[in-house]
């Protein structure tokens, strides 16, 4: 990797920190109630290493196979790595997801909520489980529709035994963001779920506002995507 790019990635990342503090001072918030994962799909390792030699610990993927790709040997050279899954999961990827994972943002629905379930009991590994809010319910995308989410929540508690940490959203490209991300921060609340992943790159400034604690951040470090 060219060290012009080592240095823009770690230029890049200092500023969207800076971003994130100046966003919770002007909400009256603590900068370390915001976690910032770092999101790395489609780089390769060596576009990864000078984040982590910034000191970013916290990095999402969308596929279980890319993350299958990669993480192992980083995760082997770097102590205290933790890996977040913030793209879709597919049941039949369950078993992987679990031993992979630190975090899973996209519980949606009771089929994947079995999956991780009978491998959380079999690996005895407890990833932080996100349910994901379809705020905007677009077809197109996956998430529990805002008023089937009370009863989805009772489904993975009740059913499935799963402990469900927080929530997670996505807003409508087209609509402000800001609508969306109070309705999944209060779905949160009348759950007294702490965790709330909300907000990418265009608009995290709005999602810690909102209350987010976990804001997912790729192109504004890495750069674009080809």
């Amino acid at each position: 990797m060219a060290a012009t790019e080592t240095v823009d990635s770690q230029l890049r990342l200092a500023a969207v920190r800076a971003e994130i503090a100046q966003a919770c001072r002007d909400a009256g918030r603590d900068p370390v109630s915001v976690t910032l994962v770092a999101v790395s799909k489609t780089f390769e390792a060596a576009a990864i290493e000078p984040v982590i030699a910034a000191g970013q610990m916290v990095f999402g993927e969308n596929r279980v196979q890319e993350a299958k790709a990669k993480w192992p040997v980083l995760t082997q050279r770097h102590a205290g790595l933790a890996l977040h899954l913030v793209g879709s999961l597919q049941s039949n990827k369950a078993r992987e997801a679990v031993a992979l994972f630190d975090a899973i943002h996209s519980v949606d629905r009771p089929s994947l909520c079995e999956a991780l379930a009978k491998e959380i009991a079999r690996q005895g590994r407890r990833p932080t489980l996100f349910a994901e809010i379809n705020t905007g319910g677009e077809p197109q995308k996956a998430g529990v529709v805002p008023e089937r989410a009370d009863e989805f929540l009772a489904v993975c508690r009740e059913r499935y035994d799963l402990v469900i940490s927080g929530l997670m959203c996505i807003p409508p490209a087209n609509e402000p963001p800001g609508p969306h991300f109070a309705l999944t921060a209060k779905i949160a609340c009348r759950h007294n779920l702490k965790l709330i992943s909300m907000g990418m790159s265009a608009d995290f400034q709005t999602a810690i506002a909102f209350g987010a604690t976990h804001v997912r951040i790729g192109t504004a470090i890495f750069g674009a995507r080809t």
